[in-house]
């Protein structure tokens, strides 16, 4: 998967299944502060990257992702 399918796919379940707006979505995005994704939604995106990428999410590596660009990267260090 291309770094670009990566950014789309996230982008998109990030819109329709955690509801942050399109127009706050961006690679200096701040997870938390920008996107206002909470705990709740950490648990919610842990079960969609599974599905959507097929690893999971480990808490402590992503104690270090703070933005969208980072999350990225995250996606793509794990799949490729």
């Amino acid at each position: 998967m291309t770094k670009e399918e990566i950014i789309k796919t996230t982008n998109e379940f990030l819109v329709e299944e955690i509801e942050v707006e399109q127009d706050n979505i961006a690679e200096d995005s701040r997870l938390k502060d920008d996107l206002g994704i909470d705990s709740l939604d950490f648990v919610d995106i842990a079960v969609i990257v599974e599905r959507k990428f097929g690893f999971k999410i480990k808490a402590e590596e992503m104690m270090s992702v703070q933005t969208l660009g980072e999350f990225y990267n995250y996606i793509d260090s794990k799949i490729n």
